[in-house]
């Protein structure tokens, strides 16, 4: 493999791994909230058939993403209006919610299958793009990958350097002291998993418009469960949640450059190495072995081992408010 073929490849994981960061963010501030919502497989399947039915009826994909948007505010809706208001399970909505939505677009989408539609055009920035490497990967792109790019930083500093951002992290952490300090914990929860379902939303009609282009039954099943999975793998952080989303896409190229070199052995196993990864590192950053190794190495490395390799959810993630 040459440079250039080798930066084509990383261009198309960098391309690949967009809709993934946008859920990945989106998920982020639903969890920081205090709110875990498990419907993302159903919503980005749902949001996925609509954007492109939506797309390919107007010929516009902006409309696309603008439906897809409101189908993952309506399921994040859901999700918050039955744990928030009528105290039930926020687990066991999302969940049903999940499987509803994979089967609700199969039914609404399968006379659109293998159709061609409106698709998101290449957009290279002028003079950034003839840079040398990065070029290429980060400004030879189109407007979803340049919206991810942002997404992750913008999502990092409203969380860490806003004061909406403290309140929603105490609505997740310590939501009794934040409502003492006067949030309103149930109302920062609301909005921020309708804006975090919101962005699932146009990660699902990324996926249809720009990476997986058209519909199909199961067009992007498992997706939702990889963000989920990412989410916990990134610590709850944006930044290493863009990584994690990046390094799942470098093992699906992985695997494709695999598939080729060995054509003997089943494409099945090939398809399982990103899965097979993700359960590895999950089980890595809870399990007590990783302490014991971060023990081992000298002390000056621990600190900065410690932040990397353990993570640790939001304090009230999944639990219940009730304010007075």
């Amino acid at each position: 493999m040459n440079d250039s073929q080798l930066i084509a490849v990383l261009a198309s994981i960098v391309l690949q791994a967009s809709p993934l960061i946008i859920a990945v963010c989106g998920e982020i501030m639903t969890e920081r909230s205090g709110v875990v919502n498990l419907s993302l497989d159903g919503t980005m399947l749902m949001s996925a058939m609509t954007g492109f039915v939506v797309g390919l009826r107007t010929d516009n994909y902006w409309l696309g993403f603008l439906a897809a948007a409101v189908v993952g505010m309506i399921f994040a809706g859901i999700v918050a209006l039955g744990s928030i208001r009528l105290g039930q399970s926020q687990v066991a909505i999302g969940f049903v919610l999940a499987l509803l939505g994979d089967d609700l677009s199969a039914f609404l989408g399968q006379n659109y299958t293998r159709m061609s539609g409106a698709v998101v055009p290449k957009a290279g920035i002028p003079l950034l793009k003839d840079l040398p490497v990065v070029g290429p990967l980060f400004f030879d792109q189109n407007i979803v990958v340049y919206f991810a790019i942002v997404l992750v930083f913008v999502t990092w500093w409203w969380l860490n350097r806003t004061q909406a951002g403290l309140q929603l992290r105490g609505a997740g952490e310590r939501p009794t002291a934040a409502f003492a300090r006067g949030v309103n914990v149930n109302r920062v929860r609301y909005l921020y998993t309708i804006l975090g379902g919101a962005l699932v939303g146009i990660a699902g009609a990324a996926y249809s418009l720009n990476v997986k282009i058209g519909w199909s039954d199961g067009h992007v099943r498992g997706f939702g469960w990889i963000a989920l999975a990412i989410v916990i793998f990134g610590g709850w952080s944006p930044i290493r949640g863009a990584f994690g989303a990046l390094l799942f896409g470098a093992t699906k190229a992985l695997a494709t450059v695999l598939q080729r070199a060995f054509p003997e052995v089943s494409v099945v196993a090939f398809n399982a190495l990103p899965w097979l990864l993700m359960i590895l590192v999950l089980l890595a950053v809870g399990s007590d072995y990783t302490e014991r190794f971060i023990t081992a190495m000298p002390h000056s490395w621990q600190r900065p081992l410690r932040r990397v390799l353990r993570v640790s959810p939001p304090m009230a993630l999944g639990t219940a408010f009730h304010e007075g």
